[in-house]
């Protein structure tokens, strides 16, 4: 069953809803900002209204799927690595779009939303605001670039792997955790290449 669990979540992720609900409003999202066709891309293309239905759409894809397959008993331990991760590599690299997805924020927070009650999820946003506060001080109150919001993501969710193992979470977790770190890093690996070469 984890098989068919794990397909069920790719392709639940893999469904490129705000790029679909851009199509919709005539935008298309891979000539917006980053040309990432994800939801912060619909906000900034199509407006808040839209914007917020991406973001619940993309949550909601990572969320009912785990949240389901928790239900269900015979899905334990190491089963859950797999069926965790599919919906997060099937929005990066949706079929929809020819392998090509977005960078697989809302769907992360939904996937940690499911697994540990809305803990990991929480933890997250908390450290990505604290993150987010602390630049705008350093850049006194500027606007920041795309290349630090990436890697605000990608230095947020190393500190939530810390959180997670002083928390005394599972190993199956925690190899999730990896897992969705890497995937992070490789959707932000442009704006952290910028960071490289600085």
């Amino acid at each position: 069953m984890t098989i068919v669990w794990t397909v069920c979540a790719f392709l639940s992720g893999s469904f490129m809803f705000s790029y679909w609900l851009g199509l919709i409003a005539k935008k298309n999202l891979k000539t917006v900002g980053d040309g990432n066709p994800g939801a912060l891309n619909l906000w900034k293309a199509a407006g808040y209204k839209l914007g917020f239905v991406g973001i619940v759409l993309d949550f909601l894809k990572g969320y009912l799927i785990l949240l389901f397959v928790l239900g269900n008993e015979k899905v334990q331990g190491y089963a859950i690595i797999s069926i965790a991760l599919a919906p997060i590599i099937g929005h990066a690299f949706s079929p929809f779009l020819k392998g090509k997805g977005g960078k697989a924020i809302a769907v992360t927070f939904g996937v940690w939303s499911a697994l540990s009650n809305f803990e990991a999820s929480l933890a997250f946003a908390v450290v990505l605001a604290i993150l987010l506060s602390a630049i705008k001080v350093i850049n006194r109150g500027k606007i920041t670039s795309t290349e630090a919001d990436g890697m605000q993501v990608v230095v947020g969710f190393l500190l939530l792997g810390i959180y997670l193992y002083l928390r005394g979470y599972a190993s199956a977790i925690l190899w999730v955790w990896l897992g969705n770190f890497l995937l992070l890093a490789y959707t932000h690996r442009n704006e952290l290449a910028v960071y490289i070469k600085r």
